[in-house]
């Protein structure tokens, strides 16, 4: 009898733990909606959000109050500001380029650096790292590349392995956390062919590379899809740039 009652005793102090154990962090659309309104990305309200369609894709990738982000090549920062409203003042923003794209890009990085000095951005960090391969000084929640996961096996890029930064990636996210990768659509069965004459990659080929990393596929958004793209012309073309067709991948690594 008294074994049995210690074992009721455990039993009670175990489930009395979880109840007092926090809920998971969920997606709230509430706080996407209000980075988006942030008053400093009217510019990008006006000119870009109705071709890139962040609301959608945040949502989609599922970014959170107190994520830590890491936004693989970041441009001028697009996401960069509205990641760093999303995630709020005790999740952080990691704004990271390899260097042997920063010197072709030097204008982007230090608008982030002013970015990360404003201490409205407070939440931001910048850097330049010296290898392709990539690095995070923390655990991540999400790995995001736009755009740019293309340009890995190129010639400006030392011919990078796109394989070592999904590699790369899984080791740097959490268990459950999120690899995001957003590109510009080749056609099927093109693979890596049109990765530097046409800065387009075969979907197919980036489902390959991450799966074989050890990531989950987890599904993928249309939000960014256009029929009119032949997928055979290069994306700066005038008939199609800011136009493409592109694929949104959200990859998963499992929590076990």
């Amino acid at each position: 009898m008294r074994q049995i009652g210690l074992a009721v005793a455990v039993a009670a102090l175990f489930v009395g733990g979880c109840q007092k154990a926090e809920p998971a962090r969920q997606f709230s659309r509430a706080a996407l909606d209000e980075a988006l309104a942030d008053a400093a990305r009217k510019q990008d309200r006006d000119t870009a959000d109705a071709r890139r369609k962040p609301g959608p894709l945040i949502e989609f990738a599922g970014v959170k109050s107190s994520d830590k982000v890491l936004d693989l090549i970041p441009g001028s920062g697009y996401w960069t500001r509205i990641f760093s409203k999303t995630v709020g003042p005790q999740g952080k923003i990691y704004a990271v380029w390899p260097q042997a794209y920063a010197r072709m890009a030097m204008g982007d990085v230090q608008k982030l650096r002013q970015l990360s000095a404003d201490k409205y951005y407070g939440n931001v960090v910048v850097e330049v790292q010296p290898t392709t391969r990539l690095t995070a000084p923390e655990p991540l929640d999400v790995v995001w590349t736009s755009q740019n996961f293309h340009d890995y096996p190129d010639e400006f890029m030392g011919k990078g392995d796109p394989s070592a930064l999904a590699r790369d990636a899984f080791k740097l996210l959490k268990p459950g956390g999120t690899f995001m990768v957003i590109d510009h659509r080749a056609k099927a069965g093109r693979g890596l062919a049109d990765t530097d004459t046409l800065h387009r990659i075969d979907p197919a080929k980036v489902r390959e590379i991450a799966e074989a990393a050890g990531f989950r596929f987890a599904g993928e958004s249309n939000a960014l899809e256009n029929p009119a793209d032949p997928l055979d012309i290069p994306v700066f073309d005038k008939s199609i740039r800011g136009h493409t067709s592109q694929f949104a991948y959200k990859f998963v690594k499992p929590a076990s």
